[in-house]
């Protein structure tokens, strides 16, 4: 008889900061910046967007809660904690005189992975919006955090099985499209909105099917690559290893040369270790 699966402690992400916007104008504000719908949010639900460079390029992304607090209708914004600084910033640049208020909280909240159930914990409890697989993340005082799981390698395992990429080691801010990211296919951009940060860009690459690279999931029997080795057919650069667990990873690839070496049947190697796209 088998036995009943380990029920998944809620895990710790440190490597998360999270801002708070609040204000009347905070929708409309938002919702002129980031690529997906912020307006439609109910109170307790996220959505995955982007901030993007005017050429459509990824600066930011980030998970975008709708709350209340005290009353007053704002959002907190789930991002990097390395980058929760410079997005504060880079928001109050877009202010102008928007009714609005934009206070950086990571040392106070800290964001939590829960793989198995929702947690009945006193806190901010929502669906990850990018996929159903990734469970539920809780939004919680730090020195309520202490009690959770502080090894994140089981949430790293199931957002790589699942596909779902991690900026600065999947992908670069400030090089990648939208569609090189993958955000069309986890939620991360909303095609019928109003205009945005870098939206031209991001619709002509949708209604012209012109993504040459996207991020895949990779298999292999050795050890992992490193995140930003070089993987090539023979003599042939076709992309770029990112996160990895155990004997799956992540890469950027270009579809085309990827497509051209499996016809070949030439192997793609990546530090020694051969690699198996899987599409």
């Amino acid at each position: 008889m088998n036995a009943a699966p380990r029920k998944l402690d809620p895990i710790l992400l440190d490597d998360r900061g999270v801002l708070r916007v609040n204000g009347a104008q905070s929708a409309t504000f938002l919702q002129d910046l980031v690529s997906n719908d912020v307006t439609s949010l109910a109170q307790g639900e996220a959505r995955y967007a982007a901030l993007l460079t005017p050429q459509g390029k990824i600066l930011f992304d980030m998970i975008i809660i709708a709350t209340d607090e005290d009353g007053a209708r704002g959002f907190l914004i789930d991002c990097p904690r390395e980058q929760a600084a410079e997005l504060a910033k880079r928001l109050g640049f877009y202010r102008l005189r928007a009714k609005v208020t934009i206070d950086n909280r990571s040392d106070e909240m800290a964001v939590l992975a829960c793989l198995d159930a929702a947690p009945q914990i006193d806190g901010i409890v929502v669906r990850d919006p990018r996929s159903e697989a990734l469970g539920y993340r809780a939004y919680v005082p730090r020195e309520q955090a202490r009690a959770a799981e502080i090894d994140a390698s089981a949430y790293e395992a199931r957002r790589i099985a699942v596909g779902v990429p991690k900026g600065g080691v999947d992908f670069a801010y400030g090089d990648a499209f939208p569609h090189e990211a993958n955000l069309d296919l986890i939620n991360g951009v909303d095609f019928t909105k109003g205009c945005y940060v870098g939206q031209e860009v991001v619709s002509r690459m949708q209604h012209r099917g012109t993504t040459r690279k996207r991020i895949v999931k990779v298999a292999f029997s050795a050890d992992a690559p490193p995140p930003g080795t070089d993987i090539k057919a023979g003599d042939i650069l076709i992309g770029t290893m990112g996160s990895s667990a155990g004997t799956h990873g992540l890469a950027m690839v270009r579809l085309d040369r990827a497509e051209e070496a499996k016809a070949a049947g030439a192997p793609l190697i990546a530090a020694g270790t051969a690699l198996d796209v899987e599409v």
